[in-house]
């Protein structure tokens, strides 16, 4: 029986070996073969991807204004992948951050207009809780389904995104409430010097908002690995049978979960009004929401893993304009290299289970008569 249960134990083992390789190995082989594949791309183009990749480089490292640049690109996807993050392990898919982004920069964008006689910090804080308040207000439908009603998250989340985005259209084309009279191109009108967040470097875009975004990454981790609250949601986001059998609330769990995510979702769209913007134009996200679902993949779907991931994507972002400049390569390639890695990420998620499989079936238990013989 002794040597039985060693060799259970073995395959134990060996099986986390396999996951923790997988795990750790997983984004950094993704990022690899994304190049990899985007360099033949950019090479059949008669253009040499080392180029491409060095301007990229350049772009989001050379110098203070280019790594000030790429640290404004990574914040608003910081936050939201936070949000991701936070949904996942809550059992929750939520890709309706693009709308919530939009719903929290018109909510943070409004109180941002108003003439408060409040100091600037105060100001700030109240813009930015509207835009939290506004992303989980805009949570609320789909949160109320998918906890009580068994309806799937994300086909509902994708429905809302063009609700929220085309109903802050609607708000910012004059003479509605935000709008900007006599303006070009339809836009809010600027928010007021007390509700900007402070730039950190000068002659920089960078922003408070880096701070704000990097604080949160160490709390959720924090929170989801030490406080009950996480255990609770990383308990129903893994079985949300045996979180039901062992006491939890499971429903109002994914439910709070929900608009917690949608909060998220409002604040990155706050902090990239009130810190880079400064106000609302049309379509002015750029896909950001849906860009957290790639950063919280890459990230392993772990806050601290989500900051590398999320300063990797704005690098990308940051350089992409030298890159189209200097070789000739399209900003499209950045989001061929962002899907890429995407591909890859999942397609090592679906052979994980196989290698399991096969690992124990490998390495089956000795039959305890054999043992004794």
């Amino acid at each position: 029986m002794k040597k039985e249960y060693q060799i259970n134990q073995l395959q134990i083992n060996s099986l986390g070996i396999i996951d923790f390789l997988l795990a750790s190995s997983r984004p950094i082989f993704s990022v690899i073969m994304a190049f990899l594949v985007s360099g033949v791309i950019i090479l059949i183009q008669g253009i040499n991807p080392i180029d491409a990749f060095s301007a990229i480089i350049r772009g989001a490292f050379g110098n203070i204004g280019s790594i000030a640049n790429t640290c404004v690109r990574a914040t608003p996807l910081l936050i939201g992948a936070l949000g991701m993050t936070l949904g996942i392990r809550g059992g929750i898919f939520n890709v309706g951050a693009e709308g919530q982004l939009y719903i929290g920069a018109a909510a943070a964008t409004t109180v941002g207009l108003l003439p408060l006689p409040v100091p600037s910090w105060l100001h700030i804080t109240l813009s930015l809780i509207a835009g939290i308040l506004g992303g989980s207000l805009f949570a609320v439908l789909p949160a109320f389904l998918k906890a009580y009603r068994g309806i799937s998250e994300i086909v509902v989340t994708i429905m809302l995104n063009f609700v929220g985005i085309y109903f802050v259209s609607y708000l910012i084309h004059e003479p509605n409430l935000i709008g900007k009279a006599d303006a070009s191109y339809a836009q809010s009108r600027d928010i007021l010097p007390s509700a900007a967040l402070p730039v950190l470097i000068k002659g920089t875009s960078l922003h408070f908002g880096i701070i704000i975004a990097v604080v949160l990454a160490l709390i959720l981790f924090s929170v989801l690995k030490y406080s009950r609250f996480g255990y609770r949601t990383r308990m129903v986001g893994a079985n949300p049978e045996a979180a039901h059998y062992v006491g939890v609330n499971v429903k109002r769990s994914i439910f709070t979960t929900f608009l917690m995510v949608g909060g998220f979702s409002g604040l990155m769209g706050a902090v990239e009004i009130l810190g880079f913007k400064h106000s609302i134009f049309d379509y002015f996200s750029g896909g950001l929401g849906y860009d957290t679902v790639a950063v919280s993949l890459l990230g392993g779907v772990n806050p601290l893993g989500v900051i590398v991931s999320a300063f990797f994507f704005g690098s990308l972002r940051a350089g992409g304009n030298l890159m189209q400049q200097t070789v000739g390569v399209s900003t499209y390639m950045v989001q061929v290299i962002q899907a890429l890695v995407v591909l890859f990420i999942v397609g090592i998620g679906f052979m994980k289970p196989r290698i399991r499989k096969q690992k124990s079936t490998t390495l089956q238990p000795i039959e305890t008569n054999n043992l004794e013989g």
